[in-house]
Protein backbone atom coordinates (compact mmCIF):
# COMPACT_ATOMS: atom_id res chain seq x y z
CA UNK A 1 0.00 0.00 0.00
CA UNK A 2 3.17 2.21 0.89
CA UNK A 3 6.55 2.28 -0.98
CA UNK A 4 8.95 4.58 0.00
CA UNK A 5 12.23 3.88 -2.05
CA UNK A 6 15.26 5.83 -0.78
CA UNK A 7 13.63 8.72 0.40
CA UNK A 8 15.65 12.12 1.50
CA UNK A 9 14.75 15.32 2.74
CA UNK A 10 17.07 18.13 3.37
CA UNK A 11 16.20 21.68 4.13
CA UNK A 12 18.28 24.51 2.76
CA UNK A 13 19.43 26.77 5.39
CA UNK A 14 21.55 30.56 4.64
CA UNK A 15 24.66 28.85 4.92
CA UNK A 16 24.04 25.37 6.05
CA UNK A 17 22.36 21.96 4.59
CA UNK A 18 20.18 20.22 7.19
CA UNK A 19 19.62 16.76 6.04
CA UNK A 20 17.06 15.29 8.37
CA UNK A 21 16.09 11.74 5.99
CA UNK A 22 18.87 10.14 4.41
CA UNK A 23 17.98 7.44 2.23
CA UNK A 24 14.83 6.12 4.14
CA UNK A 25 13.03 2.06 2.43
CA UNK A 26 9.86 1.53 3.66
CA UNK A 27 7.16 -1.24 2.42
CA UNK A 28 3.15 -1.29 4.70
CA UNK A 29 0.92 -4.06 3.36
CA UNK A 30 -2.69 -2.76 3.79
CA UNK A 31 -4.26 -3.52 6.90
CA UNK A 32 -0.96 -3.17 9.01
CA UNK A 33 -0.62 -1.27 12.15
CA UNK A 34 3.31 0.27 11.76
CA UNK A 35 4.64 2.52 14.41
CA UNK A 36 8.17 4.60 13.57
CA UNK A 37 9.75 5.51 16.82
CA UNK A 38 13.13 7.44 17.30
CA UNK A 39 14.37 10.73 19.53
CA UNK A 40 13.54 13.96 18.74
CA UNK A 41 14.82 15.01 15.83
CA UNK A 42 15.42 11.57 14.16
CA UNK A 43 13.10 12.15 11.51
CA UNK A 44 10.17 10.70 12.02
CA UNK A 45 7.58 13.04 11.70
CA UNK A 46 9.17 14.21 8.90
CA UNK A 47 8.78 10.97 7.43
CA UNK A 48 5.29 10.82 8.41
CA UNK A 49 4.65 14.36 6.68
CA UNK A 50 5.85 12.76 3.32
CA UNK A 51 3.69 9.61 3.83
CA UNK A 52 0.75 12.03 4.55
CA UNK A 53 1.45 13.78 1.45
CA UNK A 54 1.88 17.13 3.82
CA UNK A 55 5.47 17.37 2.40
CA UNK A 56 7.63 16.01 -0.41
CA UNK A 57 10.87 14.53 -0.33
CA UNK A 58 13.77 16.15 -1.89
CA UNK A 59 14.97 13.34 -3.52
CA UNK A 60 13.09 9.00 -3.78
CA UNK A 61 10.11 8.04 -4.91
CA UNK A 62 6.71 7.47 -3.13
CA UNK A 63 4.36 5.19 -4.21
CA UNK A 64 0.64 5.37 -2.80
CA UNK A 65 -1.24 2.42 -3.76
CA UNK A 66 1.04 1.92 -6.89
CA UNK A 67 1.22 5.48 -7.55
CA UNK A 68 3.96 7.51 -7.46
CA UNK A 69 2.80 10.81 -5.80
CA UNK A 70 6.22 12.26 -4.87
CA UNK A 71 5.77 14.45 -8.10
CA UNK A 72 2.27 15.46 -7.99
CA UNK A 73 0.90 19.01 -8.14
CA UNK A 74 -0.09 20.28 -4.73
CA UNK A 75 -3.90 20.65 -5.73
CA UNK A 76 -3.29 17.11 -6.61
CA UNK A 77 -1.69 16.11 -3.14
CA UNK A 78 -4.66 17.63 -1.48
CA UNK A 79 -7.08 15.82 -3.16
CA UNK A 80 -5.04 12.53 -2.27
CA UNK A 81 -5.01 14.19 1.58
CA UNK A 82 -9.00 14.73 1.69
CA UNK A 83 -9.75 10.89 0.18
CA UNK A 84 -7.28 8.46 1.45
CA UNK A 85 -5.76 9.64 4.49
CA UNK A 86 -6.86 11.01 7.98
CA UNK A 87 -4.61 12.72 10.07
CA UNK A 88 -4.33 12.31 14.46
CA UNK A 89 -2.67 15.34 16.16
CA UNK A 90 -0.74 15.12 19.12
CA UNK A 91 -2.33 18.59 19.48
CA UNK A 92 -5.88 17.91 18.49
CA UNK A 93 -6.60 20.29 16.59
CA UNK A 94 -10.02 21.04 16.68
CA UNK A 95 -11.71 24.36 15.92
CA UNK A 96 -12.29 25.79 19.86
CA UNK A 97 -15.85 27.45 18.65
CA UNK A 98 -17.39 24.41 16.71
CA UNK A 99 -19.27 21.77 18.64
CA UNK A 100 -17.52 18.21 18.73
CA UNK A 101 -19.83 16.96 15.85
CA UNK A 102 -18.80 20.56 13.66
CA UNK A 103 -15.36 19.56 14.10
CA UNK A 104 -15.98 15.94 12.99
CA UNK A 105 -18.11 17.24 9.69
CA UNK A 106 -15.66 19.61 8.75
CA UNK A 107 -13.54 17.44 6.10
CA UNK A 108 -16.87 16.38 4.83
CA UNK A 109 -18.22 19.84 4.13
CA UNK A 110 -14.67 20.49 1.92
CA UNK A 111 -15.82 17.51 0.16
CA UNK A 112 -19.19 18.73 -0.58
CA UNK A 113 -21.03 16.31 1.19
CA UNK A 114 -24.77 17.32 1.95
CA UNK A 115 -25.29 18.92 5.03
CA UNK A 116 -28.18 15.77 6.41
CA UNK A 117 -25.31 13.63 5.67
CA UNK A 118 -22.55 15.33 6.93
CA UNK A 119 -24.28 15.77 10.32
CA UNK A 120 -25.18 12.10 10.65
CA UNK A 121 -22.15 10.90 9.47
CA UNK A 122 -20.30 12.71 12.33
CA UNK A 123 -22.62 11.94 14.88
CA UNK A 124 -22.63 8.33 14.22
CA UNK A 125 -18.61 7.68 14.35
CA UNK A 126 -18.85 10.33 17.59
CA UNK A 127 -20.83 6.89 18.86
CA UNK A 128 -18.49 4.61 17.74
CA UNK A 129 -15.95 6.63 20.02
CA UNK A 130 -18.23 6.77 23.14
CA UNK A 131 -18.63 10.51 22.64
CA UNK A 132 -22.67 9.83 21.58
CA UNK A 133 -23.63 12.07 24.90
CA UNK A 134 -20.69 14.61 24.19
CA UNK A 135 -21.93 15.80 20.34
CA UNK A 136 -23.11 19.63 21.24
CA UNK A 137 -20.00 20.08 23.76
CA UNK A 138 -17.05 22.16 22.75
CA UNK A 139 -13.39 21.56 23.12
CA UNK A 140 -13.19 23.65 26.06
CA UNK A 141 -15.61 21.35 27.97
CA UNK A 142 -13.89 18.36 26.98
CA UNK A 143 -11.10 16.23 28.46
CA UNK A 144 -7.62 15.52 26.52
CA UNK A 145 -8.64 11.84 25.92
CA UNK A 146 -11.62 13.15 24.58
CA UNK A 147 -10.88 16.27 22.47
CA UNK A 148 -8.65 13.14 21.04
CA UNK A 149 -11.44 11.25 20.55
CA UNK A 150 -13.23 13.72 18.75
CA UNK A 151 -10.00 14.15 16.30
CA UNK A 152 -10.19 10.06 15.57
CA UNK A 153 -13.23 10.77 14.83
CA UNK A 154 -12.65 13.22 12.48
CA UNK A 155 -10.06 11.05 11.05
CA UNK A 156 -12.46 8.71 9.98
CA UNK A 157 -15.27 10.55 8.65
CA UNK A 158 -14.05 10.79 5.22
CA UNK A 159 -13.61 6.73 5.26
CA UNK A 160 -10.08 7.07 4.64
CA UNK A 161 -7.35 3.70 3.50
CA UNK A 162 -4.64 5.21 5.66
CA UNK A 163 -4.71 6.64 9.31
CA UNK A 164 -1.53 8.85 10.24
CA UNK A 165 -1.33 9.44 13.73
CA UNK A 166 2.01 11.80 14.58
CA UNK A 167 2.09 11.35 18.90
CA UNK A 168 -1.22 10.94 19.89
CA UNK A 169 -1.05 9.74 22.90
CA UNK A 170 1.81 13.00 23.55
CA UNK A 171 -0.48 15.40 25.83
CA UNK A 172 -2.79 12.70 27.40
CA UNK A 173 -2.20 11.01 31.37
CA UNK A 174 -1.49 7.38 31.26
CA UNK A 175 -5.14 5.98 31.33
CA UNK A 176 -6.27 8.07 28.94
CA UNK A 177 -3.90 7.10 26.60
CA UNK A 178 -4.65 3.71 27.25
CA UNK A 179 -7.98 4.28 25.87
CA UNK A 180 -7.02 6.37 22.64
CA UNK A 181 -4.94 3.36 22.01
CA UNK A 182 -7.36 0.88 22.67
CA UNK A 183 -9.29 2.74 19.99
CA UNK A 184 -6.64 2.52 17.53
CA UNK A 185 -5.88 -0.98 17.80
CA UNK A 186 -10.21 -1.73 17.38
CA UNK A 187 -10.01 0.35 14.16
CA UNK A 188 -6.89 -1.78 12.63
CA UNK A 189 -8.62 -4.92 13.72
CA UNK A 190 -11.21 -3.72 11.57
CA UNK A 191 -9.17 -3.81 8.56
CA UNK A 192 -7.72 0.32 8.92
CA UNK A 193 -3.97 0.79 7.88
CA UNK A 194 -2.26 2.69 10.76
CA UNK A 195 1.10 4.50 10.57
CA UNK A 196 1.83 6.37 14.41
CA UNK A 197 4.83 8.30 15.23
CA UNK A 198 5.57 8.12 19.43
CA UNK A 199 8.55 8.05 21.54
CA UNK A 200 7.13 5.69 24.19
CA UNK A 201 7.79 2.00 23.88
CA UNK A 202 4.59 0.83 25.70
CA UNK A 203 2.93 2.83 22.95
CA UNK A 204 4.44 1.28 20.35
CA UNK A 205 4.02 -2.28 21.57
CA UNK A 206 -0.05 -1.68 20.48
CA UNK A 207 1.53 -1.91 16.90
CA UNK A 208 2.19 -5.06 14.39
CA UNK A 209 5.43 -3.94 13.38
CA UNK A 210 8.31 -1.22 14.85
CA UNK A 211 10.53 0.93 12.84
CA UNK A 212 13.00 2.75 14.61
CA UNK A 213 14.50 5.56 13.35
CA UNK A 214 17.81 7.59 14.40
CA UNK A 215 19.71 10.42 12.73
CA UNK A 216 17.41 10.01 9.85
CA UNK A 217 18.18 6.79 8.86
CA UNK A 218 16.43 3.27 9.76
CA UNK A 219 18.25 1.19 12.38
Amino acid sequence: MIELRDIKKSYLLPRITIDVLKGIDIGIKEGEFVVIMGPSGSGKSTLLNIIGCLDRPSSGTYLLEGVDVSKKSDNELAEIRNRKIGFVFQNFNLLPRFSAWKNVELPLLYSGVPAKERRQRAIELLKDVGLGERIEHHPSELSGGEQQRVAIARALVSNPSIILADEPTGNLDTSSGIEIMDIFKRLNNNGSTIVMVTHERHIAEYGMRIIDIRDGIIV
